[in-house]
C-alpha cells in the first residue's frame, strides 16, 4: 500500500522532505478503517468473551511513528478502582439526597479509607447522549434521535420467580402484585421475566405489554408431589433432618409415625416401622435435593447471563423460600459472582404476611396422631422459618434488600426493581492490595447524627496475581466496558456516523477524538513512546452485545509530530457493519505509559 521508505541517512533525501513524507505516513494510517469487525454475537455466544483469538500483529517498522492492530475484545475481570452504589433512607424509607461526600466514611475490613470519587445519580444521570455528526442524519426524518437515546438501557432488572416452590394461591397473588411493579419503571429500564424452572422466559424488553403477557406464564411447576396423607407424612424439612444432619429425634418420630399410620400402632413391627420411615426419609431428601439444585442452577444461569449487560444489574427474586441443605457452598458462591459483577439480589417473600401453619395446609390437614402430633407442629413451624434463610443470605450478602411479612407485596416490587431517586457512587482504590483473590468485607458509615438506614453492597474480591501486563490491561477494560460509569482520567470526545447501505444495512463509524497532551509518553531513542487500547463496544436498545473491536495504537512519535498531536489531537476511527435501529456506544481508552483510562457513553439512531 505505501511505497518504501529511503534510509533517513541517505544524502539524496532532504531532511525537510523527509520529515514532510512521515507526517502524511501517519495522517494516511489515522484516517484507515479497521478490517470488518467480528460479526454479532450468536444466542449460544453473546459475550465477547466468546470471539476469536486476536490477529497477529502486522511486521514493525522502525522508521513508523504510528502503527494499529485491530482485533475482536476479549477480556477477563480486575478489580482496580472499587465503586460502592449507596442509597440512605430516612425512618420512614424515604431516600436522603442531600448528603455530601464528606458525610462518608468507607472501610475495607477495619481500615478507613479515602474517598478518590463521588457522584450523586437520579435515575436519568447515566442517560446516553446523542452522539451522532449532524450530517449522520436523515433530512426529513420522522424519528425522534434524542427520544429513543434517552430511552436506551441504563438499568437491568431480572424479575425471577420460584415456580419450583410455589403454590397456586402465592402466584395468583405475586402475578396481580407485580402488573403493578411496571408503573415504577424509567424509559431507560429494561426488564426480563424468568423462572427457577427455566420452563419460562422473557428476555430483557421495555415493551410491558409483552412483560404483563408473560406473567400469565408464572404457575407453579413442583418436581415432586408431596401429600400430607401419605405413611409416613414425610415433608422435605423433616426427611433433611433425618438423612443430612442425622438427626436420632426426627427419625424416631417418623419411626412412630409409620408404625401408628402402617401397623396400628403393633409394637412387633417396630423394626419394619423404622425401616419404611428411613426409606421414606431417603425418598423425600432426594427428591427435595434436587428441586433445590434445579432452582439454584437456573438462579446461577440467570446471574450469569447478567454479568453481561452494560450499566447496572437488579435481580428481584419472588419465591416463598427453600431450605439450602446441601447447597450452602454453592449459595455463598453465587454471592460472590453477583458481588462480583455488581449485580444487587433483592428477595420478595411471596407468602406476604403470614402467621406460622402449625396444622399445616387446612385444604389438605395432616394425620397427626397423638403421640407425635406436638414434633409435627414444630416441625412445621420451624420449615416455614428455615425457608427464609436463603432470600435474607442472597439479599444481604449482595447489598441488596429483603422484603418480607407485608402484605404489601406490590410495593414491595415497586421498591425492589425500581431505581431509587437518588444514590451515590463512592470510589477509592484500595492501598497495599494483594492479588490473592481474597473476598474483602466493606462498611459505609455517615459522619452525621441522623438515624439513617444505608444499604450498599457488603465487600468485594482482589483480583488474583496476573503476571502478563497485556492480560492485566485486558481485565481492566472490560470491567469498565460493561458498566455505565464514566471515567475521565483522559480527555475524550465521542462521535458516531453512520451511512446507510440499505433499508436493512448501515455502516456506523465511531470516531475517538483524543486529547494528547494529557497523555504520558516515555521518551526514547528520540522518540515519544506510548501504547493507546482503545476498546469500542456496540448494545443494542435491549442491551445485547452486538459487535465489539479493540484497537492498538503504537505510538513513536517524532518531536514535530508529537507538537502538532498536542494541538490537533488525535481521532481514531472505528466502523462496524449493524442494521437500523438504536444502539448504545461504550469506548474505553487506557494507555500503556500512565496506566489511565477513559470511558465514555454514547447513543445513536440509525432510522429504518
Amino acid at each position: 500500500m505505501f511505497r518504501s521508505l529511503p534510509s533517513p541517512g541517505s544524502k539524496s533525501i532532504p531532511l525537510a522532505i523527509l520529515a514532510c513524507y512521515l507526517l502524511s505516513l501517519a495522517n494516511a494510517l489515522f484516517a484507515q478503517d479497521p478490517p470488518p469487525p467480528a460479526p454479532p454475537s450468536t444466542p449460544s455466544s453473546s459475550s465477547p468473551d466468546s470471539a476469536a483469538k486476536p490477529a497477529s500483529p502486522a511486521p514493525t517498522r522502525d522508521a513508523q511513528e504510528v502503527s494499529t492492530q485491530d482485533s475482536p475484545a476479549t477480556f477477563k475481570v480486575r478489580v482496580n478502582n472499587v465503586l460502592v452504589r449507596v442509597v440512605v433512607r430516612d425512618s420512614h424509607g424515604k431516600v436522603v439526597s442531600n448528603l455530601k461526600k464528606e458525610d462518608f466514611q468507607l472501610y475495607d475490613g477495619r481500615k478507613l479509607q479515602t474517598i478518590t470519587s463521588f457522584a450523586l445519580e437520579t435515575p436519568r444521570t447515566h442517560i446516553a447522549p446523542l452522539t451522532e455528526a449532524p450530517e449522520a442524519r436523515i433530512p426529513g426524518s420522522t424519528v425522534d434521535p434524542a427520544a429513543k437515546a434517552a430511552a436506551l438501557p441504563q438499568r437491568f432488572v431480572s424479575m425471577v420467580f420460584d415456580d419450583i416452590h410455589m403454590f397456586m394461591q402465592d402466584a395468583v397473588f405475586v402475578r396481580d402484585s407485580a402488573t403493578r411493579f411496571f408503573t415504577a419503571l424509567a424509559p431507560s429500564d429494561r426488564v426480563s421475566i424468568n423462572t427457577t424452572s427455566g420452563q419460562f422466559t422473557q428476555d430483557f424488553t421495555d415493551d410491558h405489554s409483552l412483560l404483563e403477557k408473560a406473567l400469565l406464564g408464572i404457575v407453579p411447576r413442583p418436581l415432586s408431589h408431596h401429600d400430607l396423607t401419605d405413611c409416613p407424612d414425610m415433608p422435605y424439612y423433616e426427611a433433611d433432618l433425618i438423612v443430612n444432619k442425622n438427626n436420632v429425634q426426627a427419625l424416631a418420630v417418623a419411626a412412630d409415625e409409620t408404625l401408628q399410620c402402617a401397623f396400628g400402632g403393633d409394637m412387633r413391627m417396630q423394626a419394619a416401622a423404622l425401616s419404611m420411615a428411613q426409606a421414606a426419609a431417603q425418598r423425600a431428601a432426594s427428591e427435595g435435593d434436587n428441586e433445590t439444585q434445579y432452582a439454584y442452577r437456573h438462579l446461577e444461569a440467570i446471574v450469569r447471563r447478567m454479568t453481561s449487560l452494560p450499566g447496572q444489574r437488579v435481580l428481584v427474586l419472588v419465591s416463598p423460600g427453600f431450605i439450602l441443605s446441601t447447597l450452602q457452598y454453592e449459595a455463598s458462591d453465587m454471592v460472590d459472582r453477583a458481588t462480583r459483577a455488581n449485580i444487587v439480589i433483592n428477595t420478595i417473600d411471596s407468602r406476604g404476611l403470614y402467621s406460622p401453619d402449625v396444622m399445616g395446609d387446612i385444604a389438605n390437614p395432616p394425620n397427626d396422631f397423638v403421640r407425635t402430633a406436638g414434633y409435627k407442629a414444630t416441625y412445621r413451624v420451624s420449615a416455614q422459618s428455615a425457608q427464609e434463610d436463603v432470600l435474607a443470605e442472597l439479599a444481604d450478602g449482595t447489598g441488596g434488600t429483603f422484603y418480607h411479612n407485608r402484605n404489601d407485596v406490590d410495593e414491595a416490587m415497586r421498591e425492589a426493581g425500581a431505581a431509587p431517586e437518588v444514590s451515590y457512587v463512592l470510589g477509592f482504590s484500595p492501598q497495599n492490595l494483594k492479588f490473592d483473590g481474597r473476598f474483602h468485607t466493606l462498611k459505609v458509615a455517615l459522619t452525621i447524627k441522623e438515624k439513617f438506614s444505608v444499604q450498599a453492597r457488603h465487600g468485594y474480591f482482589a483480583p488474583r496475581s496476573a503476571e502478563d501486563p497485556a492480560e492485566v490491561t485486558k481485565e481492566e477494560i472490560q470491567e469498565a466496558l460493561f458498566s455505565q460509569e464514566e471515567i475521565h482520567d483522559i480527555p475524550v470526545d465521542l462521535q458516531t456516523q453512520y451511512f446507510k447501505k440499505d433499508e436493512a444495512a448501515a455502516r456506523l463509524a465511531v470516531l475517538t477524538h483524543l486529547d494528547v497532551k494529557s497523555v504520558r509518553f516515555r521518551k526514547a531513542s528520540g522518540r515519544n513512546n506510548d501504547q493507546l487500547t482503545i476498546v469500542t463496544g456496540i448494545f443494542d436498545e435491549n442491551g445485547q452485545f452486538v459487535t465489539g473491536i479493540q484497537k492498538i495504537i503504537d505510538m513513536k512519535l517524532l518531536d514535530s509530530t508529537y507538537e502538532r498531536l498536542s494541538r490537533s489531537g488525535l481521532t481514531v476511527k472505528s466502523s462496524f457493519d449493524v442494521k437500523p435501529g438504536s444502539y448504545l456506544v461504550r469506548l474505553v481508552v487506557r494507555d500503556a505509559e500512565g496506566a489511565q483510562m477513559a470511558a465514555r457513553n454514547g447513543a445513536v439512531v440509525i432510522p429504518n
